[in-house]
């Protein structure tokens, strides 16, 4: 191979007249690689590799990475490792000790393509903040379930906040904001949104939207702006649109980790999110300075709706029924939405409190709210629809009363105790008269009574009251026995 001095001594002497082949004589090189050489221009060679160099650090576990890269083409496509993700996990689950940038390189050099490149972006302290809904697939327990995360990303700091909801409803956006807010301590100026059907009711020409009245009244409560990108063209938000990707494939990878409950994956979530924050330590003490306080109580992140009470006792809130008393029936009540529960109002009185169903077609039931129908309806308590969902020991007594003589009415009875004792000491009465005796109103009224009385606490004597009496001197009796004859 040439070397440059080479091609620079081939180029003077046709430069001084000499011809290719009195040049290939006196250098002994080819004529062809002459030509070539004064036709092409003077660049310092290239070496060329025949073999990969060797990585002591990175080849242990090339093996290791390329399992993963294999693994994440059953994996939901936006829950896929990262170059970042590979090197995290080699040094948890490893003790991985080389660099992320030999992580990234061979991470790249797997998967053949480049590394995408970012162009960073910057935004005043304490003024944006991006929020949106992105979907990701997680186990719930031993279910494969599909969840709603709520992210919502400082845009100065590129704090991020993750919370995971059933659902993308309004009353999820609603509660995101105020957990976020709470996370970050402060309020942001502006929030920049995609057009969340949930949140907008119409788009306007440019800029204008029409918003939900409860978005509106969230903007009211923490005096923030909204700000709506333009239809279609997500990535005028994009640090957000990269941050719902970003924790799926670094706060939710591996994708089949199992998690107890939606609660014990938002805990994992606020784990991640409070590291992430220790991360971006410095830029944060500078962000945080510059929020806005808090209000002084919370926002209710629900929404309103009303409800008529049908003749079963029960009202419909989107799509799941759920019972309330049945002095409710035939009115009109109003019930507040939340992402985990539902609450029912009478008025300023909530009369029925149940956890949240989004299963379409569910019915909620509670058996409180059906004892006062058993005074009038006695045998109405041995088919009840709601001891399903109650204390396993009220099945219990009703099977034994199906088989006792006007057994309805003494289970009626039993019942109705409730009313006096609140359903789970009726239980534990109940219980401990089938453990050693027959049910009958009377014994387990009194097994309430007895479970519930409680002995008074001794009175305190203060020191000042206290007396001193000196010890009884039993020989001052004799002297009166003596007195008497």
């Amino acid at each position: 191979m040439l070397g440059m001095v080479d091609v620079e001594m081939i180029k003077k002497m046709s430069t001084n007249g000499g011809s290719i082949r009195e040049i290939s004589r006196m250098t002994g090189w080819s004529r062809q690689t002459i030509r070539k050489q004064l036709a092409a221009p003077a660049e310092p060679p290239v070496y060329l590799l025949a073999e990969p160099r060797p990585s002591p650090v990175m080849d242990p576990f090339t093996g290791i990475v390329k399992g993963w890269l294999e693994d994440d083409e059953q994996a939901p496509r936006k829950q896929r490792h990262t170059a970042k993700r590979v090197f995290d996990r080699l040094v948890d689950e490893y003790g991985f000790t080389g660099s992320e940038v030999t992580v990234r390189r061979a991470v790249a050099k797997i998967r053949g393509r480049r590394v995408e490149a970012f162009v960073p972006l910057d935004a005043p302290w304490g003024k944006v903040a991006q929020a949106d809904f992105g979907g990701a697939v997680v186990t719930i327990g031993s279910e494969r379930t599909e969840v709603a995360l709520f992210c919502m990303r400082a845009k100065a700091s590129k704090v991020p906040f993750v919370v995971a909801y059933p659902t993308e409803k309004l009353e999820s956006l609603l509660a995101g904001h105020v957990e976020a807010f709470s996370f970050y301590g402060g309020v942001f100026a502006e929030v920049w949104y995609d057009n969340p059907k949930t949140a907008v009711t119409r788009i306007l020409s440019g800029p204008h939207r029409e918003e939900h009245e409860r978005l509106s009244s969230l903007r009211a409560h923490y005096l923030f702006d909204s700000s709506f990108c333009t239809p279609g063209r997500g990535n005028e938000k994009g640090s957000v649109e990269n941050l719902v990707g970003y924790v799926r494939r670094n706060a939710l990878v591996p994708h089949t980790r199992p998690y107890p409950s939606l609660s014990a994956l938002n805990e994992h979530l606020r784990a991640w999110c409070e590291r992430e924050r220790t991360r971006h330590a410095r830029a944060w003490e500078i962000e945080a300075a510059a929020l806005s306080d808090l209000p002084a109580h919370p926002f209710s992140a629900s929404v309103s709706r009303p409800v008529v009470v049908s003749k079963t006792s029960m009202v419909t809130v989107a799509r799941v029924r759920y019972s309330v008393p049945v002095t409710c029936v035939g009115r009109t009540l109003r019930a507040e939405s939340f992402t985990d529960r539902v609450e029912v109002f009478d008025g300023a009185v909530r009369v029925a409190l149940h956890e949240r169903s989004y299963r379409t077609g569910d019915t909620v039931l509670e058996l409180a709210h059906y004892l006062d129908a058993f005074e009038r309806k006695p045998r109405a308590a041995l088919s009840c629809a709601a001891l399903s969902s109650a204390d396993p020991v009220f099945s219990l007594a009703r099977d034994i009363a199906l088989r006792t003589p006007d057994g309805h009415r003494t289970f009626a009875s039993v019942l109705l105790l409730a009313r006096e004792f609140g359903l789970p000491k009726l239980a534990d009465a109940l219980r401990a008269a089938l453990s050693d005796g027959a049910v009958t109103p009377e014994r387990v009224r009194q097994l309430a009574l007895n479970a519930a009385h409680r002995l008074p606490e001794p009175i305190a004597v203060p020191h000042s009251l206290m007396l001193s009496l000196p010890p009884a001197d039993l020989a001052r009796y004799d002297e009166l026995a003596v007195c008497g004859q």
